[in-house]
């Protein structure tokens, strides 16, 4: 009996110290993009890299990969995972999906590929034009992808989502091929753990895993599928407006609404069944056995930004400030917006809570200025909140923030605000804008350092030789390189940069912190890895 007990005793404490063993593990991982279903880019386990030893970073390793460019994409956002449970003991691993529908695994240690999983599909029929609209030419793609339209590259452009670890350890990995297939991997394997799904909508952008079901933007809408049965469950009633963007892909407030940006077009709400929404931020609710729109804020000045194309296609993120949930949102006129959840632009859907004076954009430039890819928001140490807005090109001439760091912005930068409490109101107040970046990409903080990167990619859209052209390699050719920056959360001051040791630009993708490292990919293939 007393062995018996001592062995129950053993068994007991082993599964104790798994559990914690687990339960450390999970807090250095990033599952997401954007880190949480906020989207707020806020790391808050990270605790190896600090403001005093980020400065001695260097390259740990660099890896090349067989991802061949679609337009001016290759690859996404890398997700990262602890104590993947492998054949050779416990690795942490680094996932992150290449446009030409493969996903690669690496050993966060090494850099080498551990794995890699290719998708084969056929590809969706092309939408329908909306209703009235002469029908579309066919499309004569070309045959090398790096000339592919900028704005519809194909192939998968969506950035994956992990789940919870099963009884073994092991992790789903959640990928959309560019036919609109949901695979379910194994993150140990790369091997599928169900069937394929079949979901007749492709993303653009990243996905979100919200109560057992995979939720992203897609054509026409908001589209979510049932992890447990399959279904699949479209919106309705969403007559569109500019397509649906924001790069870290749908945000979901704390009452299951899925939000998200659309694009530059026609705003018309007169026909409830049919919304046409443009140039605005738009909630999605689940509501009988569809996804229905539930509210939205619209910029009052919208057709003056569609005529000129600055729609706020920015992801926004969600937060709390006083026991009260709000949103941070911008785009491409340059402002940053507050809005409430609960009642987004008032009775009229145009009045936003707060809204700042222009931060970028003087020159009023669609394609080279202005705000892009995704808005953050973090809490400091002494419970401050904290909105961070990347954006392109100098800084508008008629905002000032106490903190300006040199070199002045020319080509792009961070812009960052703390939320406060007026007469028990909120108000943005301007705190720091960075150095000068070539165009500032959207940040991740952790441990009181803020890290983003400059893309390189040269965003001119018209030349005056051929004027409006989206043949990607026009740009690819006249692109820079990417810089990584790690910059001091509460001044914006420079503590460290990759300087020139990434030769190659990006374009659209991510930059992920995590366990004491700093991850970042190029239009050429390669990975890197930055740490101490």
């Amino acid at each position: 009996m007393l062995k018996i007990s001592t062995r129950k005793t053993l068994s007991a404490l082993a599964s104790a110290a798994l559990c914690c063993s687990m339960a450390v593990a999970q807090n250095g991982n990033w599952l997401t993009s954007g880190g949480d279903v906020q989207r707020s880019g806020w790391n808050k386990d990270e605790k190896i890299l600090n403001k005093s030893n980020v400065g001695s970073m260097k390259l740990l390793w660099k890896t090349k990969t067989d991802v061949y460019p679609h337009g001016l994409h290759t690859l996404m956002d890398p997700l990262v995972v602890q104590n993947v449970p492998t054949a050779s003991g416990p690795k942490e691993m680094v996932y992150i999906l290449g446009v030409g529908d493969t996903l690669y695994a690496f050993d966060a240690k090494a850099g080498t590929i551990v794995w890699q999983q290719k998708f084969k599909y056929e590809a969706l029929p092309p939408m329908r034009p909306p209703e009235g609209a002469p029908p579309r030419p066919a499309q004569v793609l070309p045959t090398d992808t790096r000339h592919y339209n900028f704005l519809n590259p194909g192939g998968s452009t969506d950035v994956p989502v992990i789940g919870e670890p099963d009884a073994k350890g092991v992790r789903p990995i959640y990928v959309l091929d560019g036919g609109g297939n949901l695979h379910i991997l194994s993150d140990v394997t790369g091997e599928d753990l169900k069937p394929v799904i079949k979901t007749g909508a492709t993303s653009k952008f990243a996905l979100q895993l919200w109560n057992n079901s995979i939720i992203y933007a897609g054509r026409g809408g908001i589209y979510s599928v049932d992890l447990a049965s399959g279904k699949v469950t479209p919106s309705k009633g969403f007559g569109g407006g500019g397509g649906l963007w924001g790069r870290r892909g749908p945000v979901i407030t704390s009452d299951g609404v899925v939000w998200t940006t659309t694009g530059d077009g026609i705003y018309n709400p007169s026909k409830p069944d049919n919304l046409v929404l443009g140039n605005s931020v738009v909630g999605f609710e689940l509501k009988d056995g569809a996804w229905m729109v539930k509210d939205w804020f619209t910029p009052p000045n919208w057709d003056w930004l569609r005529r000129r194309d600055l729609d706020p296609n920015n992801t926004p993120t969600s937060f709390m400030f006083n026991g009260k949930e709000y949103m941070a949102a911008s785009g491409k006129e340059c402002r940053l917006y507050l809005l409430d959840p609960k009642n987004m632009g008032g009775p009229d859907h145009h009045e936003p809570l707060l809204k700042t004076p222009l931060i970028c954009n003087e020159a009023v430039d669609f394609a080279s200025a202005g705000s892009w890819g995704a808005v953050s928001s973090y809490l400091d140490a002494k419970g401050t909140r904290w909105v961070l807005v990347p954006f392109w090109g100098p800084k508008h001439s008629g905002i000032k923030f106490p903190i300006e760091n040199t070199p002045a912005t020319k080509e792009g930068g961070v812009a960052a605000f703390r939320l406060v409490d007026k007469g028990g109101k909120p108000a943005y107040e301007p705190v720091w804008v960075s150095r000068d970046m070539f165009r500032g990409e959207p940040p991740i903080v952790a441990n009181g350092v803020v890290y983003t990167w400059g893309s390189g990619d040269d965003t001119q859209q018209v030349w005056p030789d051929i004027g409006l052209n989206f043949d990607s390699s026009n740009r690819a050719a006249l692109s820079n390189h990417v810089t990584v920056y790690a910059l001091d959360a509460e001044t914006g001051k420079e503590l460290w940069s990759s300087k020139d040791t990434i030769t190659s630009f990006n374009h659209f993708t991510g930059i992920t912190v995590a366990n004491g490292k700093v991850y970042m990919s190029s239009y050429d293939g390669n990975v890197y890895c930055f740490g101490l």
